[in-house]
């Protein structure tokens, strides 16, 4: 017996300010579509089970890990990746205390702490060490020891 053909089906996602088309077979999660079909290689596949949170997006200004929703859910909503997070050579502050704090090693879970993070502080300006280890759980880091990343999103969230 042959495989049957799996109709695509055409979705516009808006990605980092950007309109995108593109033909995806309706089983298709949505950090395939950014990664296989945009080739916005920063959302990293770490678990496939969304344990992880290296997948982590913002979807519609909420922090979404992009392999637990398929990309047609996705159609016609806000999609913000790591790549579209810097304003040019200029880094977002998230980034910049990532930077400053030393909050990085092998800079793969990187890109899904910095979004969680900036929608952590859309929700919490402020956020105590308490909060932020709250805000982050489900992002996991084998390297650091979460210590320099608690740290960059504190000095960002006080200002420091």
């Amino acid at each position: 017996m042959g495989r049957r053909s799996v109709k695509k089906q055409a979705l516009e996602l808006h990605v980092n300010g950007r309109a995108r088309q593109v033909e995806v077979e309706p089983r298709m999660l949505l950090v395939h579509a950014l990664r296989d079909e945009l080739g916005l290689t920063g959302t990293h596949v770490g678990c496939d089970t969304s344990q992880c949170g290296a997948c982590t997006v913002l979807v519609d200004g909420r922090a979404v890990k992009s392999c637990a929703i398929l990309a047609v859910q996705a159609d016609g909503r806000e999609i913000v990746t790591i790549e579209g997070v810097a304003s040019g050579a200029v880094l977002h502050p998230v980034q910049q205390a990532f930077r400053d704090q030393h909050a990085l090693q092998c800079g793969f879970c990187t890109p899904g702490m910095v979004l969680t993070a900036i929608d952590l502080l859309e929700a919490r300006p402020a956020p105590s060490a308490e909060e932020i280890k709250e805000g982050l759980d489900g992002n996991y880091c084998r390297c650091t020891g979460y210590l320099n990343i608690i740290a960059a999103v504190a000095a960002v969230g006080h200002g420091d």
